[in-house]
């Protein structure tokens, strides 16, 4: 019964009577909260539905600000607040409005989960980290989707095969792992990087002597800092890639992971991970188990 028959019917019966009514029916009180709820949701839904727009209206308002992108689907329920957008093999976010465009990446700190890594996983399983940063840099576009793809998505497909002389550098600024007495494998990784997390799973299942040179691509250096310095570097190493607090961390010299910086900056290492092995050639990104074992033992990239 609405609101208008409620007030008609009690027009057109005596007070008693529809009193009497109320009362066999439910308690007033109950009536009046329920009333009140009822009208509570359906403001709340209004009020979500006005300041909220569904998913289309956003696409329709990303269409009007930027009429020269393609886009591919916009998707406003992952992330409070934001929608994810898109555009063939760009991603980047948006607020409802589409006033603000956010380029970078969302993490979920309850999950520690990378959102946006796993996403571009997801759009392309063949996506590598490494390599990226270069071939990103090339474009000189500034529309807002390039811009993104420049600063937090990753480009498909390796870099050209280059030896790098990895014997040059101190042991300083290494964190060893691995089976001792296996094939030495040298990687420039980034805690934050989920490639480098999916690379230092798969090389744990197989029997490597790993020598993990931590560089700061994605604002990591603190991160580093903390696994460097900490009593047991290769179980805060794993830590840090699950996401867990680094235990038994303190200060200590960090200059070995400067020297890394330079080194990573003196060979254009603009990308991570970046896997070396004995012989000192190089690629580029992650690569599954049965690759790396070929390569490793001397197969081409």
């Amino acid at each position: 019964m609405s609101e208008t028959e409620i007030e008609t019917t009690a027009k057109a019966e005596p007070r008693g009577k529809w009193h009497q009514r109320l009362t066999l029916r439910l308690p007033a009180y109950c009536v009046l909260a329920g009333l009140a709820g009822f009208g509570a949701v359906a403001g709340a839904s209004y009020a979500k539905d006005f300041i909220q727009p569904p998913a289309k209206s956003v696409g329709e308002l990303l269409k009007a600000r930027l009429p020269k992108t393609k886009v591919t689907s916009v998707n406003c329920d992952k992330v409070d607040g934001l929608c994810e957008v898109t555009a063939g093999s760009n991603l980047f976010y948006i607020d409802r409005s589409a006033r603000f465009l956010v380029i970078g990446r969302v993490y979920d700190m309850e999950t520690r989960q990378d959102l946006t890594a796993t996403r571009l996983l997801e759009m392309n399983p063949d996506m590598l980290v490494g390599g990226s940063a270069k071939a990103n840099a090339a474009s000189d576009s500034n529309d807002p989707p390039a811009m993104a793809a420049r600063q937090s998505a990753a480009q498909p497909g390796p870099g050209p095969a280059k030896k790098l002389p990895v014997g040059t550098l101190s042991p300083a600024g290494s964190i060893v792992w691995g089976n001792a007495s296996g094939k030495t494998v040298t990687v420039f990784s980034d805690f934050r990087c989920s490639y480098c997390r999916a690379l230092s799973e798969t090389l744990k299942s197989m029997n490597v002597r790993v020598v993990e040179r931590p560089i700061s691509v994605l604002g990591s250096r603190d991160l580093a800092n903390q696994v460097y310095c900490a009593k047991n570097r290769e179980k805060a190493l794993h830590e840090a890639y699950s996401g867990s607090p680094i235990e038994g961390s303190g200060s200590c010299d960090t200059s070995g992971l400067d020297a890394n910086e330079a080194f990573a900056r003196k060979y254009g290492l603009g990308g991570t991970p970046v896997i070396v092995r004995e012989d000192g050639e190089m690629i580029e990104g992650y690569r599954p188990r049965e690759f790396l074992a070929n390569w490793l033992a001397g197969g081409k990239s």
